[in-house]
C-alpha cells in the first residue's frame, strides 16, 4: 500500500507523541525531582546541612546536563554531515531509538538509598543524549513536508500532539504508578502490578514506562517515514563529511539573517533547555512539593503546552515565525524572574505568611507559561529554520541547527551550577538563564521574518 503524504505527516508526528514522555516524565516532572530528592537525602546522609544538600543535588544534576550537552555539541554536527552525504536519515533514528529505550528501561535502578545515583545519572543522559541526537534527524525531514505556508502549521501541530503525549503518559502515571509520601498514588491506591510503595518502585517504574511508552508509538513514524530513494548515496569517506562540513560553516558567516538566527537561537534554546531540565527540580527542593503535586504542576504546563503551540502553529501560519519566537520569549524572562525571586518564604524581598499557598499558585501559573511559550518556541523555530533551508539540502541546514543548538547546550547548565554553587541560593542559581534569553532576544533583531533561503538559492545557481 502506498504511504500517502497525509500518512507521512502523521507518521512524522508520532516521532513527537513517542518520545515526548522522556521530556515530560524523565526530565522534568517525575525522574528528575525523584533524582532530586534522592541526591539531596544522600548528601544529608553524608553529613551535609539541608541547604548545603539541595544545592549540591541541584549541582549534580546539573552538571549532567552540561556534560551531556558538550559531548551532542561535539557530535550532532559530525553525525548531521554524515547522514547528509548519504541521504539517510531513518536508520540513524533506528539507532539512536534502540539506545534512546535501553537507557530508559535501566533508570528503574535508582532506589531510594542513593547507592547508584551516579551510575543511573550517566544511564539517564546517555539516553538523553540518543533523545536529542534522534531529534535532530527528525526535524531534518520536515521542510519535506509541506509548502513554506504549511510547515508552521505542521510543525506546531507536531508539536501540540506530542504534549498531549506527555499529558497521557504523565495522567497514567500519577493515577497509577507513582506514590506520595504517604505510598498511594494520586488515585488513593498503592501502585499497579505489586509495586513495592516503600522502594518508591511505583515512582521508579517511570523508565520501563517510557521505554515501553516509545516502543508502542515509534510504529507508525518507521512504517510511514522513509528517505527518499533518489537522495541516497554511497557513505563519504569522513574526511570528505569533515571538508563538506567545515565549507557549510563557512557559508554561514555570508548569510547574516542566518547567522543570527542560529547564534541567537542557541542562546534562547539552551535556556528554555535549563528551564525544562530544573522546573521540577526547583519545585522539589525550594518549594517542597512531592513528586505528586509536581506531576499534576507538569500536567498544566503540558496541557498549555498543547494548545498555545497548537494556537502558535496558527499564528506562524499567519504572522510567520519570528513574531511567536519573541513573544514566547518575553513570556519566559518574566517567568525566570519569578522563579529567581520567589521562595516558600517571600516574593522579590516581602515576606509572605506561614504556610501561604501564593508561592504554590504563581508556580502553577509559571508552569503553564513555561508549558506554552516553550511548546509554541520550539514549533516556530523549527519553522524558521525551513525559512533559511536550500530546498535541495534541508539536512545540511538541520545539521547547522543541531549545531547551534548544541554547541552551548552546556552553558545554561553550567552557568546554574556555578550560580547555585556560589551563592548557595537554588533561586540565584537560575539567573544565567535570564541572561540568556536576553541575549537570544537581541540576536532576532536582526533576523529577515522570512528568512533567506531564496537569497541563498540564488547565489547557489
Amino acid at each position: 500500500m502506498a504511504i500517502t503524504p497525509k500518512k507521512r505527516i502523521w507518521g512524522w508526528m508520532f516521532y513527537d507523541w513517542a518520545q515526548q514522555p522522556f521530556y515530560t516524565l524523565g526530565l522534568t516532572f517525575i525522574f528528575g525531582p525523584y533524582f532530586a530528592s534522592v541526591a539531596a537525602q544522600y548528601f544529608l546522609a553524608q553529613g551535609a546541612d539541608a541547604a548545603a544538600a539541595d544545592a549540591h543535588a541541584q549541582s549534580l544534576w546539573s552538571a549532567g546536563q552540561t556534560i551531556a550537552g558538550i559531548i551532542i555539541a561535539l557530535s550532532a554536527p559530525v553525525l548531521g554531515a554524515w547522514a547528509d552525504s548519504t541521504g539517510r536519515k531513518v536508520p540513524w533514528l533506528a539507532f539512536f531509538s534502540v539506545i534512546y529505550v535501553v537507557a530508559s528501561w535501566f533508570l528503574w535502578g535508582l532506589t531510594p538509598d542513593g547507592l547508584s545515583l551516579m551510575l543511573i545519572l550517566v544511564i539517564f543522559y546517555i539516553g538523553f543524549i540518543a533523545a536529542e541526537s534522534g531529534l535532530n534527524f527528525a526535524n531534518a525531514i520536515l521542510p519535506s513536508l509541506g509548502t513554506k505556508e504549511e510547515i508552521g502549521r505542521i510543525s506546531g501541530s507536531a508539536s501540540a500532539f506530542g504534549y498531549w503525549g506527555g499529558v497521557v503518559s504523565l495522567f497514567i502515571m500519577l493515577l497509577l504508578l507513582a506514590e506520595n509520601e504517604t505510598g498511594v498514588t494520586l488515585l488513593g491506591i498503592e501502585p499497579l502490578f505489586g509495586l513495592d510503595p516503600a522502594l518508591r518502585e511505583g515512582t521508579r517504574s517511570v523508565g520501563p514506562f517510557i521505554a515501553i511508552w516509545y516502543v508502542i508509538f515509534i510504529i507508525p513514524f518507521f512504517l510511514w517515514v522513509r528517505d527518499d530513494p533518489d537522495h541516497r548515496r554511497p557513505m563519504a569517506p569522513l574526511g570528505q563529511v569533515f571538508t563538506d562540513l567545515g565549507a557549510t560553516l563557512r557559508s554561514v558567516g555570508k548569510r547574516k539573517s542566518l547567522l543570527n538566527f542560529l547564534i541567537g537561537s542557541m542562546f534562547y534554546r539552551d535556556a528554555l533547555n535549563a528551564l525544562y531540565a530544573f522546573g521540577g527540580v526547583y519545585a522539589g527542593l525550594v518549594l517542597g512539593w512531592s513528586i505528586i503535586q509536581i506531576g499534576v504542576f507538569g500536567i498544566v504546563a503540558a496541557i498549555a503546552a498543547a494548545i498555545v503551540t497548537w494556537a502558535g502553529g496558527l499564528a506562524d501560519a499567519r504572522l510567520g515565525p519570528k513574531p511567536v519566537i519573541k513573544a514566547s520569549i518575553w513570556t519566559l524572562i518574566v517567568v525566570s524572574s519569578i522563579i529567581v525571586g520567589m521562595s516558600r518564604e517571600s516574593l522579590f524581598g516581602f515576606p509572605l505568611p506561614q504556610g501561604s499557598m501564593i508561592p504554590d499558585i504563581i508556580f502553577y501559573l509559571c508552569g503553564a507559561a513555561i508549558g506554552g511559550a516553550g511548546g509554541s518556541i520550539y514549533a516556530a523555530s523549527r519553522t524558521m529554520m525551513v525559512r533559511h533551508t536550500h530546498p535541495d539540502r534541508p539536512t545540511e541546514a538541520f545539521g547547522l541547527f543541531a549545531l547551534t543548538g548544541k554547541a552551548t547546550a552546556f552553558l545554561a547548565p553550567l552557568g546554574i551550577t556555578v550560580f547555585t554553587f556560589l551563592t548557595g541560593s537554588n533561586q540565584l542559581g537560575f539567573l544565567p538563564v535570564i541572561f540568556l534569553f536576553l541575549i537570544g532576544l537581541w540576536m532576532l533583531r536582526y533576523v529577515n521574518k522570512d528568512g533567506d533561503s531564496s537569497e541563498w538559492s540564488a547565489q547557489s545557481s
